[in-house]
Protein backbone atom coordinates (compact mmCIF):
# COMPACT_ATOMS: atom_id res chain seq x y z
CA UNK A 1 0.00 0.00 0.00
CA UNK A 2 1.53 3.15 -0.93
CA UNK A 3 1.48 5.98 1.83
CA UNK A 4 0.08 9.54 1.48
CA UNK A 5 3.56 10.92 1.04
CA UNK A 6 3.46 8.40 -2.34
CA UNK A 7 -0.13 9.49 -3.30
CA UNK A 8 0.58 13.09 -2.91
CA UNK A 9 3.49 13.22 -5.27
CA UNK A 10 1.44 11.14 -8.08
CA UNK A 11 -1.34 13.52 -7.66
CA UNK A 12 0.72 16.29 -8.07
CA UNK A 13 2.33 14.90 -11.16
CA UNK A 14 -0.89 14.79 -12.81
CA UNK A 15 -2.69 17.81 -15.08
CA UNK A 16 -4.55 20.29 -13.60
CA UNK A 17 -7.53 18.89 -15.28
CA UNK A 18 -6.74 15.88 -13.78
CA UNK A 19 -6.23 16.93 -10.61
CA UNK A 20 -9.74 18.74 -10.70
CA UNK A 21 -11.51 15.86 -11.49
CA UNK A 22 -9.63 13.60 -9.04
CA UNK A 23 -10.21 16.28 -6.35
CA UNK A 24 -14.32 16.71 -7.23
CA UNK A 25 -14.57 13.05 -7.32
CA UNK A 26 -12.53 13.13 -3.26
CA UNK A 27 -15.03 15.41 -2.47
CA UNK A 28 -18.16 13.75 -3.35
CA UNK A 29 -16.87 10.81 -1.82
CA UNK A 30 -17.06 12.75 1.77
CA UNK A 31 -20.78 13.37 1.51
CA UNK A 32 -23.72 11.41 0.01
CA UNK A 33 -24.06 12.86 -3.41
CA UNK A 34 -27.77 11.39 -3.43
CA UNK A 35 -28.51 14.65 -1.33
CA UNK A 36 -27.45 17.26 -3.52
CA UNK A 37 -29.98 18.46 -5.89
CA UNK A 38 -28.85 20.85 -8.87
CA UNK A 39 -30.72 22.66 -11.24
CA UNK A 40 -30.20 22.11 -14.99
CA UNK A 41 -28.99 26.06 -15.09
CA UNK A 42 -26.64 24.84 -11.87
CA UNK A 43 -25.01 22.28 -13.72
CA UNK A 44 -24.38 23.61 -17.00
CA UNK A 45 -22.62 26.31 -15.41
CA UNK A 46 -20.58 23.41 -13.77
CA UNK A 47 -19.95 21.65 -17.43
CA UNK A 48 -18.91 25.45 -18.65
CA UNK A 49 -16.13 26.24 -15.93
CA UNK A 50 -14.74 22.56 -16.31
CA UNK A 51 -14.40 22.61 -20.01
CA UNK A 52 -12.58 25.61 -19.12
CA UNK A 53 -10.56 24.14 -16.92
CA UNK A 54 -9.81 21.56 -19.16
CA UNK A 55 -9.40 23.93 -22.18
CA UNK A 56 -6.71 25.74 -19.94
CA UNK A 57 -8.39 28.96 -20.19
CA UNK A 58 -9.54 29.34 -16.63
CA UNK A 59 -8.38 32.05 -14.56
CA UNK A 60 -8.31 32.25 -10.92
CA UNK A 61 -7.88 34.57 -8.20
CA UNK A 62 -5.56 34.58 -4.93
CA UNK A 63 -7.30 32.90 -2.35
CA UNK A 64 -6.35 35.87 0.08
CA UNK A 65 -8.27 38.42 -2.10
CA UNK A 66 -11.14 36.35 -2.38
CA UNK A 67 -11.52 36.04 1.53
CA UNK A 68 -11.30 39.36 1.56
CA UNK A 69 -13.98 40.15 -0.85
CA UNK A 70 -16.44 37.88 1.73
CA UNK A 71 -15.13 38.88 4.55
CA UNK A 72 -15.96 42.89 3.46
CA UNK A 73 -19.06 41.55 1.68
CA UNK A 74 -20.31 39.58 4.85
CA UNK A 75 -18.81 41.48 7.89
Amino acid sequence: MSTIQEVRSAVLALSASERASLAHDLILSLDDPAGYELSPAQESEIQRRLQMVREGSATGRPAAEVFADLKAKYS
